[in-house]
């Protein structure tokens, strides 16, 4: 489809391009049928134009007459077209074209979002994913004096987008109400980091701005932080995977001062920026209503728990605090940990692969449970979660907030696991419970049950690789028919290769009664494989009585081709849209 904005009349002409004579005398001529030389006839149409440019035909209302001169100038093919379309018309006059009969701005951005495949809507540009071209994004920008009301724009998932962003920044005063701007992983360039800058000071009412996985911005932070005008209204600043090294670390400490209103920091998956968070942590005083920190893998080490530590004091608002992979943390929370007790608001806590030391859980076994608005807590792939012999699991009691609990991978052992499956009574509102690669949790499911019972709000229960066997399925069909887990959504029993063709019959004959259930995965090992037993037919009857299941996962199951013609057709035969993973 051709671009809308090469297909416009063009409303004026230079100066010379007039005709001496009067445009009515053109008129009267063209009315006479009187015929004239083609070259003439180039210029007459322009005249009739030249002369009703004073009149308005539809334009859009509130534009000065700069941005309509400027509209004017970039749509001038259309006519060009349509007058060579009157030359080739030799027997009759030809009719010069209106300029009511030129697309308005509006129908140009319909046309333009139509191209995408994308509905119009005047507030919120959702262009994620759509293949821009550099020309698209020019077009884009001429498109923005008509959308006054424009509030966010989304451009995410378009590598064309970096090299041409100038050509949008220079127009965004036109939609000076803009909130929201997402420019993640556009492959912006330091070019487009500078016209980005030089912008703040047009839109002043934006408040989210994401530029996560754009490797580029490594290095040239400043080029975008030193423009931030002081007071500026940003909320949510995400950073996410840029290549961020110590001196953007420092670049960003410096803003901190000027946008008091940050309520959302997100700086993860940049390992280089751990060298500067101390530098960073100071100035997070100057952002007391920070709601949400994610320094998820930003290369923190011991002395920058440290620093964070002391600007948790400053942080009574915060939600979430997300300090997950970052190795060479752990051993250092004795010292690191006083002001994070102080926290009454937060929510989410994620600690998983710190490498927590013993030492470490004896604190944390202190402090967790003072967390008391603590809704979820993730402490996966600490294997001294399970081996110590701190109660943190056990004072987990002391939080009924909880919804959602990952201790995977934590090396639980009996006794661990008999003191989290205790403290598991006192959770009722627990949705999700992850204890996925905890071998101990194999045979001893029956723990569990008593929580199971009491848990009615669970919807994910994790149980890979916990080496579970045909009793502990017997168990999770015996608590479905009797009426618990009734809400439950996601199961996964993926690599327990030690469960029997019988266990599997069992729960098969039973899985029925997982009415809710929209994800299941029985998985093999990935360095495994097994023959799909008689429990197949089961399976295949109980899946056309789980109406909300759209995926199964079946890796390294061995069908026979009776078994696989029969899964191949099963979507088909029962007007179903399951997603088999075999």
């Amino acid at each position: 489809m051709e671009k809308t904005g090469d297909t416009q009349g063009c409303q004026t002409k230079n100066k010379e391009d007039i005709p001496k004579s009067s445009p009515f005398d053109f008129v009267i001529k063209q009315f006479q049928g009187k015929r004239s030389s083609s070259g003439k006839r180039k210029e007459q149409p322009s005249a009739i134009k030249k002369f009703f440019s004073g009149f308005d035909f539809g334009k859009s209302e509130g534009k000065d007459g700069g941005e309509t001169e400027e509209t004017e100038k970039n749509n001038c093919s259309a006519d060009d077209q349509s007058e060579k379309q009157d030359l080739s018309l030799n027997d009759g006059p030809s009719h010069p074209v209106s300029e009511a009969e030129s697309p308005s701005g509006e129908q140009r951005f319909n046309q333009f979002m139509q191209k995408l495949g994308k509905e119009p809507n005047s507030k919120n540009l959702d262009l994620n994913n759509c293949a821009l071209s550099a020309a698209d994004v020019t077009e884009l920008a001429s498109l923005l004096p008509f959308l006054p009301e424009l509030e966010e724009i989304s451009l995410s998932w378009n590598g064309c987008v970096g090299g041409a962003l100038k050509a949008l920044t220079v127009q965004l005063h036109h939609v000076n109400l803009l909130r929201v701007l997402r420019l993640n992983n556009c492959r912006l360039t330091a070019e487009d980091v500078t016209s980005l800058g030089e912008a703040f000071g047009i839109v002043p009412q934006l408040e989210e701005l994401d530029l996560s996985w754009n490797s580029n911005i490594g290095g040239k932070l400043s080029l975008l932080t030193k423009k931030l005008p002081k007071g500026c209204k940003i909320k949510l600043l995400k950073i996410t995977d840029c290549n961020l090294t110590a001196k953007d670390g420092e670049s960003l400490a410096e803003i901190l001062n000027v946008i008091p209103n940050l309520e959302v920091l997100d700086l993860s998956i940049n390992k280089h920026i751990g060298c500067s968070m101390k530098v960073i942590a100071q100035d997070l005083k100057n952002v007391p209503g920070l709601k949400e920190l994610n320094l998820h893998m930003c290369g923190l080490k011991q002395d920058s728990l440290q620093g964070l530590d002391a600007a948790l004091q400053h942080l009574a608002e915060l939600r979430k605090l997300d300090i997950s992979c970052n190795k060479e943390i752990g051993g250092s929370f004795k010292d690191a940990a006083a002001h994070l007790a102080n926290l009454k608001n937060l929510e989410v806590l994620d600690l998983h692969q710190c490498c927590v030391t013993e030492e470490d859980v004896n604190v944390l076994s202190q402090v967790i449970p003072l967390l008391s608005s603590l809704q979820e807590l993730n402490l996966s792939s600490n294997k001294n979660v399970g081996v110590s012999s701190a109660p943190l699991l056990g004072r987990l009691r002391f939080l009924p907030k909880l919804k959602s609990v990952a201790i995977s991978n934590c090396g639980l052992g009996e006794e661990s696991f008999s003191s989290l499956a205790e403290a598991a009574l006192h959770l009722p509102e627990l949705e999700i419970l992850d204890l996925s690669w905890n071998k101990c949790v194999g045979g001893n499911l029956k723990l569990l049950l008593g929580a199971l019972k009491l848990a009615r709000e669970i919807q994910v229960l994790r149980l890979s690789s916990c080496n579970l066997v045909a009793e502990d399925l017997a168990l999770l069909t015996l608590l479905t028919q009797d009426g618990h887990l009734a809400r439950l959504r996601k199961l996964d029993l993926s690599y327990n290769n030690s469960i029997s063709d019988e266990g599997w019959m069992v729960f098969c004959h039973g899985l029925a009664a997982f009415k809710e259930l929209s994800e299941l995965d029985v998985s093999l090992r990935p360095s495994s494989c097994r023959d799909c037993g008689t429990w197949f037919g089961e399976l295949l009857a109980a899946l056309t009585k789980l109406p909300a299941l759209a995926e199964l996962g079946m890796q390294r199951w061995v069908l026979s081709e009776s078994q696989r013609q029969q899964l191949e057709s099963f979507n088909q035969d029962n007007k179903r849209n399951i997603r088999f993973d075999c």
